[in-house]
């Protein structure tokens, strides 16, 4: 993918560029995958809360703030894709940088200070998980991983649970209390819905 070509797609931020940094490993979400989840979510979108897990550059987010989304968390582990989303946020008038918060750190770990978040908050949230694929080295059972913290999200603050994933993995109908909606794919990339 040429970096900086990911736009927002819809909202007031409309066809405005993200930056993408030049690290080979913060893989964007397709534009094609992205307009899917947001016209199938669109009603939802304004006033929701989204926690972005493996943020990379925020363009899942960043959309939703476009949309009118009044909070997004972005959980990302590496500084420098940190950065990169940092600038991201910086680019929005003042009222829609104050409505996204980075979390630096181990998304495993950091998710639960995001729910203690939601809980003060009495919030529920969309959980977007777009982890690395699991072809990556180190990340076999990352997709195993996201069942197991899955299960343990405390439904109260759950609105949907949304995984970008590869096509070719499969996963269950039931995550502990969430069932599966529906899977989309889109070439080697698909998501599954959970409620």
């Amino acid at each position: 993918m040429e970096k900086g070509n990911i736009k927002i797609i819809g909202g007031k931020y409309r066809g405005k560029k993200l930056y993408m940094g030049d690290k080979e490993t913060t893989r964007s979400t397709k534009q094609i995958l992205k307009e899917s989840i947001f016209n199938s979510l669109q009603w939802e979108v304004p006033d929701s809360t989204w926690v972005e897990v493996f943020s990379g550059v925020g363009s899942i987010g960043l959309e939703a703030i476009s949309r009118g989304a009044k909070k997004a968390y972005f959980l990302e582990k590496d500084p420098e894709a940190a950065k990169v989303l940092k600038q991201n946020i910086n680019s929005l008038k003042p009222e829609d940088r104050e409505k996204c918060e980075v979390i630096l750190g181990d998304s495993f770990e950091t998710i639960w200070d995001v729910i203690e978040m939601l809980k003060r908050n009495k919030d529920k949230a969309f959980f977007y998980f777009d982890p690395p694929f699991a072809i990556r080295e180190g990340y076999e059972d990352i997709y195993e991983r996201i069942q197991d913290l899955i299960k343990k999200l405390p439904k109260i603050n759950v609105e949907k649970i949304l995984i970008e994933h590869q096509s070719d993995y499969e996963f269950p109908e039931f995550l502990g209390k969430y069932k599966k909606i529906k899977t989309r794919k889109f070439g080697k990339s698909s998501v599954t819905y959970y409620e």
